[in-house]
């Protein structure tokens, strides 16, 4: 079966969709793949099973991008088009079955609107497919050692970020002694030009205890790196859809963004808010992306700590630290 599958720039959108293509994956034999998406999204899908080719959709001015792609697939006859972009281009194609993914305004989480694309009974939960190479290189980035508490303090509009020493402070109350995660190292993920945003949390952090990851990896490679760690703690962002995927435990941090829409998908996952609403937040005059301070000012450190201990204890009921050895 021929498919094209048309999803996301932003890489937690893209994320969110691929429970959607793991379902098709799974109820057709032998999918041959041709997967468009942005470049931030791309490396997501690189080991993809059936995977014929990826197609960047590098954005253009006047739509050029959709024609390019257009001139890319009009040839084949395809088996199967879905289009999560409602583009209109998979009604342009050759194809015996055609989907096109509308978001609704309904607060419902974008997995179940994806969901429902294919009527399916039970959402389909997002999931990551890795290969030896990004195994084998978050290996020799996280060690064997003590446990491993990820954080991701950066996100994609500083409005959304948490205070970096707002985190610094979380990180210390979580490895106190005594504390869930005491002892534990510190993995801080995020991009290259992240790193400024980052750098508060990181030089609090002692050096023999600090993993830092910041622009180390591709993001699949990163995801693989999450996957051994012990719990990921981090602002809304495609990063902490990442870390759901990889089903570990995951608190994303929301104030100008959409949780009831964008949490963490998953019983794994937790999310936790600003004291102010999303509406109350969108109407200030600093909700813009290019307004350059957090909007996360009202989400206390101590309601963030409360939220960890409760998501841990619920993934993991015995004696929190004795129990992260044993996770993977």
């Amino acid at each position: 079966m021929k498919l094209l599958f048309i999803t996301s720039n932003r890489i937690g959108d893209a994320v969110l969709s691929t429970g959607l293509l793991n379902h098709i994956l799974c109820t057709h034999k032998d999918v041959r793949c041709t997967i468009a998406c942005g470049p931030a999204a791309a490396p997501l899908f690189s080991e993809v099973p059936g995977l014929d080719r990826i197609i960047v959709l590098q954005k253009q001015r006047r739509a050029k991008h959709w024609r390019g792609l257009w001139r890319e697939v009009v040839r084949t006859r395809w088996d199967m088009v879905v289009d999560l972009r409602a583009s209109a281009i998979a009604y342009f194609l050759l194809t015996r079955r055609r989907k096109v993914f509308r978001p609704s305004n309904e607060p419902m989480h974008q997995v179940m609107q994806l969901s429902r694309l294919f009527n399916l009974p039970d959402p389909a939960a997002p999931g990551l497919w890795f290969g030896q190479k990004q195994v084998m290189a978050a290996k020799r980035a996280i060690p064997p050692g003590s446990p491993v508490l990820a954080i991701g303090p950066t996100a994609n509009w500083p409005g959304k970020q948490w205070p970096a020493g707002s985190f610094a402070e979380l990180v210390n109350r979580l490895t106190a002694p005594g504390a869930i995660f005491e002892d534990a190292r510190i993995a801080v993920f995020g991009a290259e030009n992240e790193r400024l945003a980052a750098r508060t949390l990181l030089d609090r952090i002692p050096k023999d205890r600090r993993l830092d990851l910041i622009g180390r990896f591709d993001i699949l490679t990163a995801g693989a790196a999450l996957q051994e760690c012990a719990m990921y703690i981090g602002n809304d962002s495609g990063l902490m859809h990442i870390a759901a995927a990889t089903y570990m435990p995951t608190l994303g941090l929301f104030g100008p963004s959409r949780d009831e829409i964008y949490a963490p998908w998953g019983e794994h996952c937790a999310a936790v808010r600003t004291k102010l609403s999303f509406a109350e937040l969108s109407a200030l005059p600093g909700y813009n992306p290019a307004h350059r301070q957090s909007l996360m000012g009202s989400l206390a450190v101590e309601t963030v700590e409360a939220a960890a201990i409760d998501l841990w204890r619920r993934c993991h009921p015995a004696p929190a630290i004795q129990a992260v050895a044993g996770l993977h």
